[in-house]
């Protein structure tokens, strides 16, 4: 569900940053009200796509904080699984670090 969130946010920030960009250039060729109505929705844009994009960071941070408390808990749980793991881990780094 979350990857579908997430998915779903950085669709939408690209079709508002494109969306803001075509503007941008729209309002650039023209002159007068409709250059400043042009540049007003544009900021409406991004100002939207800002917003995504802090819900964005905020779900990838709740995520992280997430994921750090289970592996916190796996580790308290499970001392020697996981000096096992991080020992597996290290040699794997070491022998791909090795080849070059």
């Amino acid at each position: 569900m979350l990857e579908n969130n997430l998915k779903t946010v950085r669709t939408d920030v690209r079709t508002l940053v494109r969306d803001a960009q075509s503007l941008f250039r729209e309002a650039t060729s023209s002159t007068g009200a409709k250059a400043d109505e042009l540049r007003a929705r544009g900021m409406e844009l991004l100002d939207t796509a800002m917003g995504k994009a802090q819900e964005l960071q905020s779900a990838a941070i709740d995520t992280s904080k997430e994921v750090a408390g289970n592996a916190n808990t796996y580790v308290r749980e499970n001392p020697w699984n996981a000096v096992a793991i991080s020992a597996g881990v290290g040699m794997l780094i070491g022998i791909l670090i090795g080849r070059r």
